[in-house]
């Protein structure tokens, strides 16, 4: 049989390790003859778009410019499925492209929404006796897919946050004067990644010396307190704040965040920092700024963990093995064995376990004041952001890997 393996949701710098580990592993058995890439995720099958990945990865360079390359370079898509029962034409759709390049399994690299793809795809084959397996593999970095410890692009990320707060922190130290840095990082309903900035600590910085995450009530008149006992002890003080953190609107007035939403219902919530900022500034009269780190805490793989992408392309291939053991409707992840020495193995769990679930930062692991986290935090997040990539240069510059067929419908068409 041939397999399709597709990309969705968010990019990370991990996501595309994940898809070499399915390609490379799918190519050691005789049992599998070609691995198909569908362009924009499940819009690829759905228009048809699949690359032969067997022959656009063509040699040992293409293959460790993917491992180094951020975001996806099968391309991505936000893509809701529609319940099969009120409405199945889509799905006649994805499986007449299957069967017509002879795909007897499909592996899908995603989040939450993406398991919910799984979980709806495999449900309608299995109604229909289509023999075809669906197999989920995890991604994303806001690490809030429940069951797995963690999710590839997790560790990458969290390094890329510590290691750019660390720079905020010797920036913004430089004058002798009162300042407060509002940094805003990424995280929809959860605050794994904002938390992960305490990893600092284990190098002696004390900061951020703020951090607030959206699982813990916020409080303006509070915030303001604990800047100010802050202030008291450091000149310039670095907040960290996950961008899903709710203001209360009677505290702040007009807020940034535009809350619109996507497909899946997620609001977009980036400006809490920037609403934060007009409040500091205001009402302590100091120097102030917000920074948001936006999409660069997923792109930047110059700062990559290789242990993050080492264990990306692991559960790539764990999918394939799955495949062949005949599983199909289910998600690959991880389970912790011990945090010191480190230690995880991969399993495989009902896809509906994870779809449309999200798996909020232990409260237990928020500290009594509300704006720090426990040791446990960081003892959990230390592991996942060891070991750094030998980089493939060219002008100075990181290389990256296009793939040549993998190009937006539109400009396809052209």
């Amino acid at each position: 049989m041939n397999i399709a393996v597709a990309q969705s949701g968010g990019p990370t710098c991990a996501i595309n390790a994940s898809l070499l580990g399915v390609f490379r592993h799918a190519t050691k058995y005789e049992e599998i003859g070609v691995v198909y890439g569908a362009v924009n995720g499940i819009e690829g099958l759905i228009y048809n778009q699949l690359v032969n990945l067997n022959e656009v990865i063509a040699s040992d360079d293409d293959v460790e410019l993917i491992r180094q390359t951020p975001s996806t370079v099968l391309g991505s898509c936000r893509f809701k499925l529609p319940d099969s029962e009120k409405d199945d034409s889509v799905y006649k759709i994805i499986v007449e492209t299957l069967k017509a390049h002879d795909v007897g399994a499909f592996i899908y690299i995603g989040g939450n929404d993406s398991m919910d793809t799984v979980v709806k795809l495999d449900k309608y084959f299995k109604a229909n006796n289509i023999d075809i397996k669906v197999v989920g593999v995890p991604k994303t970095i806001d690490n809030d897919l429940p069951v797995t410890d963690h999710t590839p692009g997790f560790g990458s990320a969290a390094k890329y946050v510590a290691t750019t707060l660390q720079e905020i922190v010797r920036d913004s130290s430089v004058y002798s004067v009162e300042s407060v840095t509002l940094v805003e990082i990424m995280g929809r309903d959860t605050g794994w990644l904002t938390a992960s900035s305490a990893v600092l600590r284990a190098n002696g910085l004390p900061a951020p010396h703020l951090i607030y995450l959206p699982e813990n009530p916020f409080s303006v008149a509070k915030f303001l307190d604990d800047v100010r006992v802050a202030m008291k002890k450091y000149y310039a003080v670095v907040v960290a704040i996950s961008e899903g953190v709710e203001l209360d609107p009677d505290e702040v007035g007009q807020t940034e965040q535009s809350g619109k939403e996507d497909v899946f219902g997620h609001k977009y919530l980036a400006g809490v920092a920037k609403t934060l900022e007009k409040v500091v500034s205001r009402e302590l009269k100091c120097k102030v700024r917000s920074i948001e780190l936006n999409v660069m805490q997923r792109c930047s793989s110059h700062l990559s963990s290789k242990r993050d992408i080492t264990e990306a392309e692991r559960i790539g291939e764990s999918a394939v093995k799955a495949v062949l053991e005949g599983k199909s409707g289910v998600m690959m992840y991880f389970k912790r064995i011990s945090s010191n020495p480190y230690n995880v193995r991969i399993e495989s769990v009902d896809a509906t376990e994870v779809a449309n679930r999200v798996k909020y930062f232990p409260r237990e692991w928020i500290a009594e004041n509300g704006h720090d986290v426990t040791e446990k935090a960081i003892e959990y997040c230390l592991p996942l952001i060891q070991g750094e990539q030998n980089f493939r240069i060219k002008n100075g510059i990181p290389q990256h890997y296009i793939l040549p067929c993998a190009l937006p419908r539109e400009r396809a068409k052209k």
